[in-house]
């Protein structure tokens, strides 16, 4: 699949999304609507394996390597963390294992997410980008013909 957007061009669509709206009430919607809008994880994913660690709310999210791009699907059951993983995925999902992991995500400071976040879901925020790159890490590293 190739991307139309490059990686900053989908950040920057999200803080043009996110700036128009000033009041924290009208972003977190926008957060609860992207969450409505994330496709449905096969349930199969639904797992301890697939469950992100240090999330205070369920976040499950599942990889998968093409062999040249990273998708992810994810689910959880918060509907704002939801909405962040939704974020998270628009600009991460289908990108390449080396994109993903020297990806400079400064969108997340720039709408204002992070200093608008309670300290857990903040937490949660950098456990899911975390254990994104970690995926991206590890398919990049089986992909480069090294012997585990």
């Amino acid at each position: 699949m190739k991307l139309e957007m490059t990686l900053k061009e989908v950040q920057d669509s999200i803080i043009d999304e996110f700036s128009v709206f000033d009041d924290w009430m009208d972003k977190y919607n926008i957060l609860i609507e992207m969450g409505k809008e994330l496709p449905m994880i096969d349930p199969k994913f639904k797992v301890k394996d697939y469950l992100i660690e240090g999330c205070q709310s369920k976040v499950w999210l599942y990889p998968q390597y093409d062999g040249k791009a990273v998708t992810f699907t994810a689910d959880s059951d918060a509907i704002i963390t939801r909405g962040i993983v939704a974020l998270l995925i628009r600009v991460l999902s289908g990108r390449t294992t080396e994109e993903i992991i020297m990806a400079d995500l400064y969108f997340i400071d720039r709408i204002g997410l992070r200093q608008n976040l309670s300290p857990t879901r903040s937490n949660g925020l950098l456990s899911m980008l975390r254990q994104m790159k970690l995926y991206a890490m590890a398919y990049k590293a089986q992909g480069s013909g090294q012997s585990q």
